[in-house]
């Protein structure tokens, strides 16, 4: 059974950063696509960026280029969104997503929200 697990929202001052984390169990890295997406009030959830780490590829929504990174910790089975130069229009509730190969976005995590101040 897949579960995904993010933590580490929060409020955060423009031209901050912050790390979200998402534990993952019932995944395999390598055989899925690990995402992030975003929803913010009255808007649609957005693609943020994604890794599929056996073929070497991310993938970037163009507000998230230069910005955020994803990255991985087999041990912890767990994926990380970094977001620096975070500005307000970043606030949104940051969900973490997962992919089997060929497949699509079937599994989600509960979400956690991140706030930018200016």
């Amino acid at each position: 059974q897949v579960q995904l697990v993010e933590s580490g929202g929060g409020l955060v001052q423009a031209g901050g950063s912050l790390r979200l984390s998402c534990a993952a169990s019932g995944v395999t890295f390598s055989t899925y696509t690990m995402g992030w997406f975003r929803q913010a009030p009255g808007k649609e959830r957005e693609f943020v960026i994604s890794m599929l780490w056996s073929a070497g590829r991310t993938d970037y929504a163009d507000s998230a280029k230069g910005r955020f990174t994803i990255s991985r910790d087999n041990a912890k089975n767990t994926i990380y969104l970094q977001m620096n130069s975070l500005k307000p229009e970043d606030t949104a509730v940051y969900y973490c997503a997962a992919q089997p190969i060929n497949g699509r976005y079937e599994y989600w995590g509960q979400g956690t929200q991140v706030t930018v101040s200016s």
